[in-house]
């Protein structure tokens, strides 16, 4: 009804101010929906699940941002740092202007594939787009807990990290790639995570 009601006071002096609102759209994110209660959900006309961006979309996004940047930069170059950016535009963005820095130091300026690969490996972002924080992450269930599910408390206590940050920053890609299962009994590594580190899946052993 574009209206807010404000009570001012407390007890029988309060009273109810009625102000006025200009039309409006309310827009809201969030990573955790579950956290929300189910009244606040509905109230939402239309709700919207995003999901991780193509290497496609990304390398338009990267040649995009570098064009705006005026950085030099080849196809190729914009494609190996798509693959590196976690299906997200705002990591892609953030890799593209460290690369751009290395090129400029250790090159012409232009960001050729070759380039994106020497700044991100420096960068310890693998191809598959894992770094060092994921990294530990698979370590941890695959040679601290031996590849049994392990709770998030657990992992979270092992590697030092708050479990909101494990949750919100490091599972969803891993997940979303096939890292890592969540199960009822907690978290399992799959056997890609296996490969990635170079060991023998349990069913292969």
């Amino acid at each position: 009804d574009y209206q807010l009601d404000i009570m001012i006071g407390e007890g029988p002096a309060a009273r109810s101010i009625k102000l006025d609102l200009p039309p409006f759209t309310l827009v809201a994110a969030t990573t955790r929906a579950g956290l929300l209660t189910s009244p606040l959900r509905d109230r939402f006309g239309i709700v919207q699940r995003l999901e991780f961006y193509s290497v496609t979309d990304l390398t338009h996004i990267v040649t995009r941002s570098a064009n705006l940047m005026d950085v030099p930069i080849t196809r190729e170059g914009s494609a190996e740092i798509a693959r590196r950016s976690r299906g997200t535009p705002r990591i892609a963005n953030r890799l593209l202007r460290r690369v751009r820095d290395y090129a400029q130091v250790k090159g012409t300026g232009e960001v050729t594939q070759d380039m994106a690969q020497r700044a991100l490996d420096m960068l310890n972002v693998d191809k598959d787009g894992l770094d060092t924080l994921d990294r530990r992450y698979l370590s941890m269930l695959l040679e601290r807990f031996e590849g049994r599910p392990t709770g998030v408390e657990a992992l979270a206590a092992a590697m030092a990290e708050d479990s909101g940050t494990l949750e919100d920053v490091i599972e969803p890609y891993l997940i979303q790639r096939g890292y890592v299962m969540r199960t009822a009994r907690g978290r399992i590594a799959t056997n890609m995570a296996y490969v990635q580190f170079g060991l023998t899946p349990p069913e292969a052993s």
